[in-house]
């Protein structure tokens, strides 16, 4: 199937990429000189539409003047993305546990091609799937960052576990400050849900929780936020300054 994803750096990097594209909607007053000259390069068929018009195509105003009809992303089996970490390097995976915000889903791909995680790990339900909202809030890294969908999240870390990972839980119950944890490791980060958290049978699969210190009066951060900060911590640890 195919779907129109849009915004300038997303369908900038589709264009780069040299991904089929089936089509490019602009609006009337679309005026960027460097992805004009890629459509013509490659011959790609372009239609004009009112920003009106494209606001109801596309059901969404934020589309920065420009969508591109492409097939629908590709998602991958846990064994693809283990398959796909380079020899020599030690994998680092996230998993989100019932993330629903394809807004939160975005900026975590954002985060996770910036520090070079081996992929994004989402259950096939009660979660957030590959939207357009997504593509464009992750500037392009959806195209990079491999996403797999799976039916069972616990069981999916059972397998991760035997093969060597260990799994760290982004949760505030009875655990320990982020900057203890041991990152160094085969790694699985767990993400919870923007209303609840991790679900208890993920939970269970833990080797530890990790938090966040809160010393203001606001008691969490968005989601897409603390796994940032998650993220570059264990990007510090394992590539400390010489």
């Amino acid at each position: 199937m195919t779907q129109y994803v849009y915004g300038k750096n997303v369908v900038r990097q589709i264009l780069s990429a040299d991904k089929k594209v089936y089509e490019v909607i602009v609006s009337d007053t679309f005026k960027d000189k460097e992805i004009q000259r890629i459509l013509k390069e490659r011959s790609i068929s372009v239609r004009s539409l009112t920003k009106k018009k494209m606001d109801a195509l596309l059901r969404n105003d934020t589309h920065q003047g420009i969508a591109a009809k492409i097939d629908d992303y590709r998602t991958y089996d846990i064994d693809d993305l283990t398959a796909a970490v380079p020899k020599g390097k030690t994998p680092l995976f996230i998993m989100l546990d019932g993330l629903e915000d394809p807004h939160n889903l975005g900026a975590i791909l954002r985060t996770a091609d910036c520090v070079g995680a081996d992929g994004i790990i989402l259950g096939k339900h009660r979660s957030v799937t590959l939207t357009p909202t997504v593509a464009k809030v992750s500037t392009g890294a959806i195209d990079t960052v491999k996403v797999a969908v799976v039916s069972n999240l616990s069981q999916t870390l059972e397998k991760l576990k035997k093969q060597g990972f260990w799994v760290v839980g982004a949760d505030a119950k009875n655990a320990q400050d982020y900057r203890q944890g041991q990152y160094d490791v085969p790694l699985v980060l767990v993400i919870g849900s923007e209303g609840f958290g991790i679900s208890p049978l993920v939970r269970k699969h833990c080797d530890y929780a990790i938090a966040l210190p809160m010393a203001g009066s606001v008691t969490s951060l968005n989601a897409s936020v603390a796994c940032a900060v998650l993220l570059y911590e264990i990007y510090s640890q394992r590539h400390p300054l010489k």
